[in-house]
């Protein structure tokens, strides 16, 4: 299996005498099985291959790709601090420094639509 990108931007796939033109990775579980079970899909949504622990299955150089390419669709931030969080009328106002810098949102009834995922995941 190789991946490689052609032209730049698009993701490709080559695996024995098969060729992928655009290949897209997608967790098929985040939240319950965090960094297992990858699919790699062809560019219609079609599943080409599910890889069950793929930091092991793929060469580093092809991870470090579907690393990138993962980091381009899921646009999840890891918050490093709450700097601020406000509430008024049922609506909080958050700033944090997250991973990806500095951000600003707003989440709706806080109590009703936050689940703790672990001791310190919200």
């Amino acid at each position: 299996m190789t991946l490689f990108y052609q032209p730049e931007g698009r993701l490709r796939l080559t695996v024995e005498d098969r060729s992928y033109v655009t290949v897209k990775p997608a967790w098929a579980s985040p939240l319950s099985h965090p960094r297992k079970f990858l699919s790699l899909m062809d560019g219609k949504g079609k599943e080409i291959t599910m890889l069950r622990d793929p930091e092991s299955e793929l060469s580093p150089e092809n991870w470090a790709l579907i690393q990138e390419e993962l980091r381009r669709r899921y646009l999840n931030g890891v918050v490093i601090k709450v700097l601020q969080a406000t509430t008024e009328f049922g609506a909080t106002y958050w700033t944090v420094e997250t991973d990806r810098g500095r951000k600003e949102f707003v989440t709706q009834s806080l109590q009703e639509n936050a689940q703790w995922l672990g001791p310190t995941h919200l």
